[in-house]
């Protein structure tokens, strides 16, 4: 008989907290600073910034986890319409503000009288509603020397009127020097859809932190001590390949660390390995275990991504594609059959989307990894489905 069912200690699913943060002490540090030292810290009003699968989502909840340790309330939203009316809801749920207004619903002939249908704040009140809805779940909370902490995430998704109403509120709390912290993500087109806009200028001000990719020696050591801390060996050989494997890709990392951890795993219990510390990960475990990965990376992060460029984007990305390194400006104009200044406007907001980035001398490279090959395996899809769009 086999021993007892070992839970995998990586998690490769948005948001889920993973064993570990690696590479993030800074961004962890400034918060904890900014909690810590008191109203108007730097670290109180944040914006974390970076491509899709770096961990946004996962700093967001660690933040949520380190206002709870000292006793803050955490209000978590992901962007999307009606934001503001649900942080309103959260605020104060049993007391509905005297300000709301109500939405009648159409009435249909022969099935009776208009219906009042849903409450909701006017765009014109919602600031002000807020801002007073904060200011009295912060006198509770600061009797008990408490605070509130707000995490957005998807920032560049909200609707521009809820984030006039959250960032007034929250500016207005911070000046009265509030207990309150305020931290929004999102990719990094937040910059150029928010910061620019004069009523949301105080958004500007916020901490920039912009993750990147983990130092491969850290996701090394990272591996070699949560494998064995979960009772299983992976060094040598199979420890270097998982490592390089991951380009020190955040979300790659845990899908690297997690499908290995299951075929080591799964393999002991065929053969009936009754110790767990006497596992040890083979060549052959960490190349399936890699193998899996990349089929789910693309359809968890490539997909996904590909599918909020436009087809001009994609085209672009189709022709760097046909290269085995980085591309040249020039030559990825020319099979685009445009020149170098109409292909550069579709550069630069690749690189802006950090889909793509900047290597110097006219070159620019793949900024995700393994997109290069998705786009090659799946080029004639994504052709098919950017058809009828003229260039």
């Amino acid at each position: 008989m086999t021993s007892m069912r070992q839970s995998n200690p990586f998690k490769p699913t948005a948001g889920r907290m993973p064993p570990l943060l690696i590479g993030r002490d800074t961004i962890i540090d400034d918060f904890e600073e900014g909690l810590d030292d008191g109203p108007g810290a730097p670290g109180r009003l944040m914006r974390v910034t970076g491509a899709r699968g770096v961990g946004k989502t996962v700093i967001l909840t660690e933040f949520g986890r380190i206002a709870k340790a000292r006793k803050w309330e955490v209000i978590d939203e992901t962007a999307s319409e009606g934001l503001a009316q649900r942080l309103l809801n959260r605020l104060a749920p049993d007391k509905p503000s005297v300000n709301l207004s109500l939405k009648p619903s159409v009435s249909i002939a022969g099935l009776g009288g208009v219906s009042l249908g849903e409450a909701s704040v006017s765009s014109k009140q919602m600031p002000l509603t807020l801002r007073a809805a904060m200011g009295q779940r912060l006198d509770a909370l600061e009797r008990k020397n408490a605070g509130l902490l707000v995490t957005i995430d998807e920032a560049q998704a909200a609707e521009r009127s809820d984030m006039v109403a959250i960032a007034t509120a929250v500016q207005h709390l911070i000046r009265e020097e509030r207990n309150i912290a305020f931290v929004f993500a999102g990719l990094p087109t937040i910059a150029s859809k928010w910061l620019n806009d004069e009523v949301l200028t105080f958004l500007r001000r916020a901490q920039s932190e912009q993750l990147g990719d983990i130092p491969l020696q850290d996701v090394r050591d990272a591996f070699e001590d949560t494998f064995e801390d979960s009772g299983i060996a992976i060094e040598g050989t199979a420890l270097d390949m998982a490592a390089k494997a991951t380009e020190g890709y955040p979300f790659m990392i845990q899908l690297v660390g997690y499908h290995i951890w299951r075929i080591a795993y799964r393999r002991s219990r065929n053969l009936d390995i009754k110790k767990p510390d006497s596992i040890t990960v083979t060549e052959q475990d960490t190349e399936q275990g890699i193998a899996n990965a990349l089929s789910r990376l693309g359809d968890a992060v490539h997909g996904p991504e590909l599918d909020g460029l436009s087809p001009i984007d994609k085209t672009y990305l189709l022709a760097m594609a046909q290269d085995d390194g980085p591309s040249s400006t020039s030559t990825v104009a020319e099979r685009m059959g445009k020149d170098v200044a109409y292909a550069n406007i579709y550069r630069t907001r690749l690189i802006e989307a950090q889909v793509i980035k900047d290597m110097g001398y006219g070159k620019v490279d793949f900024a995700i990894p393994y997109l290069r090959q998705y786009l090659r395996e799946h080029a004639a899809y994504i052709r098919m489905n950017s058809s009828g769009t003229s260039l």
